[in-house]
């Protein structure tokens, strides 16, 4: 494709791929077509243009390239419809023609200790290649289900909950009616996963399970939320909470249905944070200001604590290359907050949002303070590619384990926020509802020349 053609909806073969796969005896081992390499070109035609070697879309590596790479590592370990390997464990519940959803199992062709495939809470630190190259190993069974029909869809839907409920890997013989097909599937909510295929057949070895998990199963009077808090007390990973509740495996046993995963991310860091911030809003207020501090992925996150009472809000600004700015020329900014009350609107961010309320309610309680956070997030063009929502969660928390950097007034804290951010403090207070409303109270020259900064 030259410069000047218009690209397809479809997508244009990476004709210079498939050059490099004949030419280096490779693709002999795996049976490959266009459908399977082929790179969706932007509107503006970015990607025809750079074929993942000028870097014109901004970013510093090209996802397109990244996700081939560990497609080509994969294909030969899936190349059949017979997939055996041990489970993390790990589901995936879609959403697609809700209320009838596929669901199934995730399972990589290895047979190996796999726990690490699906716990992003040990995940922080580890890079891109990292991540997608395990998560890229978990090939998607599907079974189509009415979401609150489950207990009637036979052995496969049965399976799939037990094994969602298990709390260390399980050894699985999963028989696909077809060779799974596709690329990495990345989404901002919820954690890569690897090709699909509709589900033949089963099997899976004896999970054990967590008796805690086992008990709010068992207890079908018990609310889900309640079964949600208690699990979290009791040291359950969010993500095990977050894996059972997309199952339906808790609730009241009328009220019992699939939960798309997507959701139940969310769902789970909501009723968690949500309460946790009730608790918050009890304890005397921070006697400082605070600035916490975290690296990742390409990303820079400063959370900013004032002493007043509970409030919340977080600030994302993409540059141009990254996730959600691909093509843009500018800076993106964009904030949801929520005042003492609370909010009762979902936050347009997404689960980024309650995700890091999560976190950092999770450090008020512990100390027994109240204050109001604003967290900032600078998201940099190394940022290629979306993990997950507990990219957030798990930055946001391992800032919280770092020493805070204590300040006497706002006009401190402020600055030491603004040295570490590229975007002037101008554009993020312009973008903040809380700190806005900060220094309309009081007079500005209590608090920092804003031109200085």
């Amino acid at each position: 494709m030259n410069a000047s053609s218009k690209p397809k909806d479809k997508g244009s073969p990476n004709i210079w791929l498939f050059d490099l796969l004949k030419n280096s005896g490779f693709a002999q081992d795996i049976k490959y077509d266009e459908s399977l390499l082929t790179a969706k070109a932007s509107k503006r035609g970015l990607c025809a243009l750079c074929k993942g070697s000028k870097f014109l879309c901004g970013k510093t590596r090209c996802p397109i390239i990244v996700r081939v790479n560990h497609y080509l590592r994969t294909v030969p370990l899936i190349n059949s419809e017979d997939i055996a390997g041990a489970s993390p464990p790990s589901v995936f519940i879609g959403r697609i023609g809700y209320p009838y959803v596929y669901a199934g199992p995730l399972v990589p062709p290895v047979q190996e200790d796999t726990s690490l495939y699906d716990l992003p809470e040990l995940w922080f630190g580890k890079t891109i290649d990292e991540i997608v190259g395990f998560r890229s190993m978990l090939v998607r069974g599907k079974h189509r289900v009415h979401v609150k029909k489950f207990e009637e869809a036979g052995k496969i839907i049965e399976k799939t909950r037990e094994l969602a409920l298990a709390s260390k890997p399980v050894d699985v013989e999963l028989t696909l009616k077809k060779k799974p097909r596709g690329f990495l599937v990345l989404d901002d909510e919820v954690q890569p996963f690897g090709p699909s295929a509709p589900i033949r057949d089963l099997n899976i070895g004896n999970p054990y399970w967590d008796h805690h998990v086992e008990k709010a199963y068992d207890d079908t009077d018990l609310k889900a939320a309640e079964a949600v808090l208690e699990l979290y007390n009791k040291g359950v990973f969010i993500t095990k909470i977050q894996r059972a509740f997309s199952v339906g495996a808790f609730g009241l046993k009328k009220n019992r249905r699939l939960v798309p995963t997507r959701w139940s991310i969310t769902a789970v860091d909501s009723i968690v944070s949500k309460a946790l911030m009730e608790k918050v809003k009890q304890f005397p207020e921070l006697s400082e200001y605070r600035v916490y501090e975290s690296r990742y992925l390409d990303s820079v996150f400063e959370v900013l604590m004032i002493p007043a009472r509970w409030s919340y809000e977080t600030i994302e600004a993409w540059y141009p290359g990254t996730v959600w700015n691909q093509y843009g020329r500018n800076v993106f900014l964009y904030s949801d907050w929520e005042d003492h009350k609370g909010r009762t609107t979902y936050a347009e961010i997404g689960g980024c949002y309650y995700a890091a309320r999560l976190a950092v309610c999770e450090k008020l309680v512990d100390e027994k303070r109240q204050a109001t956070v604003i967290i900032f997030r600078e998201a940099h063009p190394g940022y290629i590619m979306p993990v997950g929502v507990w990219n957030v969660r798990e930055t946001v928390r391992n800032a919280m384990k770092q020493k805070p950097l204590v300040y006497n007034t706002l006009s401190e804290a402020l600055k030491r926020v603004a040295s570490q951010l590229r975007i002037p403090l101008k554009r993020w207070i312009q973008n903040s509802e809380l700190l806005q409303n900060i220094l309309f109270q009081r007079r500005i020259t209590d608090f920092l020349n804003l031109e200085k900064l």
